[in-house]
């Protein structure tokens, strides 16, 4: 295969892109992969934290658009209160300076931890069912509590009346089962 660009060398570099279904490719020689700017790396060696760094650009500078969004260049300027750390650094090398880095750059990594996890921001693990004795109940029970206060906070009192039940007879379960070990 031919490079797309200079029609010339042959194609070492193939980048595949798909959002929302639609997938764009392209099949560039080397020089111009790097003239081009779909290789920033040179002759270094390409990291899994360069690879996982990359997802954090994806908003409008992936080597498929030359123009950044401005929502970009706005979570560029995004800084830390507590360390100082930059949202343009946390992309760059992948990791927080600090705890307070969670709250400052929350609006940026939803959408981020959204399409790693497909759709889930909320990570609970997974605990197989023989070893995890009651930590079934215990979520389960936490997950109607958190469906209690929002149904309260709506006004939505009959459905809310069931989700009590229901987290009076799990939380008799869980009664059952530790007294029972």
């Amino acid at each position: 295969m031919e490079c797309q660009e200079c029609k010339k060398r042959p194609a070492t570099v193939h980048l595949t892109q798909v959002v929302n279904g639609q997938k764009t490719e392209v099949h560039v020689c080397e020089q111009c992969a790097k003239e081009k700017g779909y290789m920033s790396y040179g002759e270094e060696n390409f990291t899994l934290n360069d690879l996982l760094s990359g997802l954090f650009h994806s908003e409008g500078s992936s080597p498929f658009s030359n123009q950044k969004t401005q929502s970009y260049q706005q979570a560029s300027q995004l800084k830390c209160p507590t360390c100082g750390l930059t949202y343009q650094e946390f992309a760059r090398i992948g990791k927080f300076g600090c705890a307070s880095c969670y709250q400052t750059f929350d609006d940026r990594i939803n959408p981020i931890l959204r399409r790693v996890h497909s759709g889930n921001t909320r990570h609970d693990g997974k605990i197989p069912k023989r070893e995890g004795g009651n930590l079934h109940l215990k979520r389960e029970i936490e997950d109607y509590k958190s469906r209690l206060k929002e149904l309260i906070e709506q006004e939505e009192f009959e459905h809310a009346a069931n989700i009590r039940d229901k987290i009076r007879t799990l939380e008799s379960q869980l009664q059952q089962g530790e007294g029972g070990e």
